[in-house]
């Protein structure tokens, strides 16, 4: 199979460098550090249980790659608008293209650029981390991916899709409903990125304080709601699931936090209007307060496009 991997990153890094180890035709788009990284010494994959070292094609540009049969959108979503208009010589009568984002929106903009008939619909379950250029660092056991058809059921592309990234090593759910998945996740980044980066804390202090407890339900509420207003069929009881989740993790990480945590730490720009933003966006659209969303995505508004001073 001919990849793409937009955006190799962490995920992209990680799926990309799964599917190049399983011998599959992978070519990396980055930028900068991480591009000569990749060109010099290729791509290393620090796995939990063993390390990687790949050598890959690199490339700043998509326009010398040609069609291929798979692209992996994993640009982070400030950077998509742009991103999806440089993928256009990628796509070929067949290509699929998997955007992995945080928040939500992504998957519906690529298909006013490139094709509804060529986006699935997907949802990253695991985890990674570029932790230098080229050196992608995987602490979770789970490399799996939710797919489903952005329109809902199966289709034979799909299920031809999850045995190939089966035997790369990624698992894959396929979903009826994939876009309640991908609302669902949002869900709780809208506390583990955008809460996290507002308090400059991981979950563990904001868990064990009763009142901010109270605030991350709250958000977490108003995003359930402005979801359901849109439609999407998130099951009952999906705050509370969240909340004991993120327990869980807690008990095993202290440290855990989102990416743009990290981010506001080190004064990177944020992913803030696909996730806060989005709730506020989305909730004026249909009558839903979120006032709680509100706050978080007007005290980080500072901080949209990186600061020195996070």
């Amino acid at each position: 199979m001919r990849v793409a991997v937009m955006g190799a990153g962490g995920l992209g890094g990680l799926f990309g460098g799964l599917m190049a180890k399983a011998g599959h035709d992978v070519t990396f788009i980055a930028r900068g550090a991480n591009l000569a990284a990749l060109r010099e010494r290729g791509l290393i994959l620090r796995l939990p249980d063993d390390e990687v070292r790949l050598q890959v094609p690199a490339t700043d540009s998509a326009s010398g790659i040609g069609p291929v049969d798979l692209v992996w959108f994993c640009v982070k979503t400030y950077d998509a608008d742009a991103a999806a208009q440089e993928i256009r010589p990628l796509i070929g009568n067949e290509t699929v293209v998997l955007p992995i984002q945080n928040g939500v929106g992504t998957a519906e903009m690529l298909t006013s650029v490139v094709g509804s008939e060529h986006v699935v619909g997907a949802v990253n379950l695991g985890g990674a981390t570029m932790v230098a250029p080229g050196i992608v660092e995987v602490k979770a056991p789970r490399r799996e991916v939710a797919l489903g058809e952005l329109k809902g059921g199966q289709s034979p592309r799909l299920e031809g899709l999850a045995s190939i990234l089966a035997a790369s090593g990624i698992g894959v759910h396929l979903k009826d409903d994939i876009q309640c998945e991908i609302w669902d996740k949002w869900v709780v980044v809208c506390v583990s990125l955008g809460l996290c980066a507002l308090f400059r804390q991981p979950l563990a202090p904001i868990f064990a304080n009763p009142e901010s407890i109270l605030l991350a339900e709250g958000v977490m509420t108003e995003a359930v709601n402005v979801a359901l207003a849109r439609g999407v069929n998130l099951p009952p009881g999906t705050v509370r699931r969240w909340m004991d989740y993120a327990r869980e993790r807690i008990a095993l990480n202290p440290s855990l936090a989102g990416s743009m945590y990290y981010d506001i730490l080190q004064g990177r720009k944020l992913e803030l209007e696909a996730i806060n933003g989005a709730a506020v966006r989305f909730g004026r659209e249909a009558g839903v307060p979120t006032p709680l969303n509100f706050t978080i995505y007007a005290a980080l508004q500072p901080y949209l496009n990186g600061s020195t001073t996070g």
